[in-house]
This record gives structure tokens, sequence and C-alpha cells, in this order.
């Protein structure tokens, strides 16, 4: 019993080491050539921001360089379970060149990445590569003890050396196969370590410092208190709504029924009129109803999604209202809910305060973010204030990790951006 134990255990030991040799091999091969490449790239790019040029490739060349460090996490965490944490700024929305690369040059997790690179193509070429050295040497070994060193040995005379051995002939060919056998017992748990040390070198240099992640914290708490109070301001205007329309108008249609019922038989007349209002009340009272569930999570945009309910809010609006949808799929509820009641919050606030006659709504998904603009020819002057709509708007987005951009000069026109970070299904 135990003999086989320790078989299977060889066997998922020699898969183990193997299977680290391969990935170390082709990580090395990928390595060398794309950290040079992307590390000319950034140089190049950073150089010629000065003269312009800079400002059109330096943010093409940087989000290249942030998805080498993403795939690099990934596989960090699928292949050796070593979790490099990232906290990356969020892009203004609609930023020009120049503000997009101030802000990602500005970005303490892009300069990580960045001088990361060199890094990457010296010392985490050669931990990438020390596997497969490990693995394939002692494998050469034994194809020179089989016959393979006549390749290299071609006229009397010739040597071949395999390390620190001399090969002449088939006798010394075994002793270099027996250098081989060596090396792999000394050595041959090794390589899942030495990969480790390469994604180990990796988190070191792009990991997230304490204090970005202290930040992240911060920002993910209040982004909860924020959604814990949104929730909580919700639930009581639903209780008031509750309280005040729907259940007052059933209670008075309860007393109208009771009325009725004392009066049908001595006051027909009278109890004819109580019917009719009991029925104008149960139908206010389902109106209401409808008006409260719609106000939670509108029909629409559980049947359809959000691009049919943004229009439907449209056709709403007592403003002239162009809707452009362009979405290949449907994103998770909670985000469509979120942008959806975002939109109806800035069509309202384009109603009541902008003087606009005319708004435009554009909804897309690019870049594995779902991105809304909501844009009015009125009178301009709208800011994020304490108190305002608008702030509201912005708690609602940050639980998603979502940001809010605004620009509505004096005089208009007011363009207001939303980012929700999100994949479509």
């Amino acid at each position: 019993m135990n003999t086989d134990k320790d078989r299977a255990g060889v066997r998922a030991q020699a898969k183990e080491t193997l299977l680290a040799a391969v990935r170390g091999l082709v990580l090395a091969v990928v390595v060398l050539p794309c950290g040079v490449a992307f590390l000319a790239l950034t140089l190049l790019s950073v150089a010629l921001v000065p003269l312009g040029v800079g400002l059109v490739t330096t943010p093409a060349v940087l989000t290249g360089v942030r998805a080498l460090a993403d795939a690099r996490r990934r596989l960090a965490a699928e292949w050796c379970g070593v979790r490099i944490p990232a906290v990356y700024r969020p892009l203004p929305a609609g930023a020009n060149p120049w503000t997009r690369t101030v802000a990602l040059l500005g970005d303490p997790q892009v300069r990580r990445d960045a001088l990361w690179l060199p890094v990457d193509m010296t010392a985490g070429f050669v931990t990438a590569l020390l596997p497969a050295v490990l693995v394939f040497f002692p494998l050469q070994g034994f194809l020179v003890g089989a016959g393979l060193w006549r390749a290299y040995v071609r006229e009397p005379g010739a040597v071949y050396w395999y390390g620190f051995v001399p090969v002449t002939g088939q006798a010394t060919a075994l002793g270099a196969a027996a250098l081989g056998a060596v090396v792999l017992a000394a050595t041959w748990r090794l390589p899942p370590r030495l990969l480790t040390a390469h994604f180990t070198l990796t988190r070191a240099m792009i990991g997230a410092s304490h204090a970005a992640l202290a930040e992240r914290v911060q920002v993910l708490t209040e982004t909860r208190r924020d959604a814990v109070d949104t929730s909580a301001a919700e639930l009581r205007r639903i209780e008031r709504d509750l309280h005040d329309g729907a259940q007052a108008r059933l209670v008075a249609m309860g007393m109208d029924l009771g009325t009725i019922e004392m009066l049908v038989e001595r006051d027909p007349a009278q109890a004819k009129k109580l019917i009719a209002q009991a029925r104008r009340n149960s139908a206010d009272a389902l109106e209401e109803l409808r008006d409260l569930v719609r106000g939670i999570h509108p029909p629409v945009l559980a049947e359809r999604g959000l691009g049919d309910a943004v229009r439907a809010l449209a056709l709403r609006v007592p403003l002239a209202t162009e809707v452009a949808v362009e979405l290949p799929g449907r994103a998770d509820a909670p985000v469509e809910s979120a942008a959806y009641f975002a939109v109806n919050e800035l069509l309202t606030n384009a109603v009541k305060h902008s003087g606009a006659d005319r708004v435009w709504v554009d909804v897309h998904h690019t870049d594995g973010r779902l991105r809304v603009t909501v844009t009015d020819n009125g009178r301009g002057g709208a800011v994020v204030g304490a108190g305002s709509g608008l702030a509201g708007v912005e708690r609602r987005l940050g639980t998603f990790d979502g940001v809010l951009a605004v620009s509505s000069p004096a005089g208009g026109p007011t363009m207001v951006t939303m980012e929700i970070p999100c994949v479509l299904s």
C-alpha cells in the first residue's frame, strides 16, 4: 500500500516538475522579446511627449504594458497560486490625450508596471528559464549517453563538453549520462519552486503597495457605506409611499365598503355612489403600486434590458430626446439598475434645471466598461456638490467602481459621462 502511494507521489512530483519546466520555457521565450519591445516603446513614447507625438502613443503603449502585467498576474495565480494585487486609478472619462497621458504617468501602479519591464527581461528571464534548464539539461545528458554524442563528435580527436565532462566516445558519453542523472536527482524538486520564485519577484515589482491597498480599502468602505445609506433611504421612501399612497387609499376603500354594506338596502342610490368611489380608489391604489414597483425595478428593464428601458424613459421626457444604444449583450442586473436610475436622474435634472429643449443619450460598451453619456443644450453650470442629484448619481456609481465626469460650462452645453466596469453576457 505504501509502495503504491510512494509511486503515485513520485509520478505527481515528476509531472509537476516537467510542467514547471515547460511553463518556465514558455515564459522565457515570451518574456525577453515582450520586455524589450515594451520597454523600448515606453521610453520612446515618453521621450516624444514634448513633441506631441507621445500624447497619442503613450496611452496606447502603457495600456499594452498593463495588459502584459495583468497577463502575468493571471498566470501567477493559476500556475503557482501567487496573488499579485493591483490598484489602478480610473482614467477621467472623455479626457483629452494630454490629460490621459498625465493621469497614466501619475498612476503609481502604472509606474510600477513600467519599472518592472527591465527587471523582467533580466532577472525575470533567468528565473523563468532555470526550471527548463534543470529538467532539459539532464535529459540532454541521457540522450548523449544513448548515442547522440556521435552527432557532436564527428571526427577523431573532437571533444564535446557536457558540463565539465569531455565526451569523446561511448565511455565518456555514459559519464555525461551519469552527470545528468546526478543533476536530475539533486534538482528535480527545484523547478516548481523556481517558477514560484519568478512570480514572487514579479509580485515584488508590480504588486500594489500597502498604502495603495489601504487607500483602496478606504474607498471600498466609503462606497459600501454610501450603498447602505442609499438602500436605507430607498426603503424609507418605499415605506412612505406605501403609507401615504396605496395604504391610505385601501383603508378608505375598506371604510367605503363598510358604509356600503349598511346603506345597500336603505339607500341604494348612495350605496352606488360609494361603490363608484371605491372602484376609483382601487384603481388609483393599483396605479400607485405599479408606479412604486416601476420605481424599484422597472419591468421593461428586467424584460428587455437597459437599451429599451432608456428608450422608454426618453418617451416620458417632455423634451426632444435622441437615444443611441450599442450594447452587444446585457450587463448584470445591479449594474443595469444603477445605470438606468442614473440616466433617469440626469434626464430629470435636464428637465427641471437646464432650460434645454433637446437631450442626447448615448449608451455603449467598450474596453470592458459600460459608458453612458447624457448631453443637453441648456444653460450649463451643473456641478457635483453635496445634496445635488449629481452627487447621488456619483455615490450610486461608486458602489460599482464607476466614475462620473461632468462638463458644464456657463452657457452650456452640459455633458455628463458615466462609466461602470462590467462584462456583457
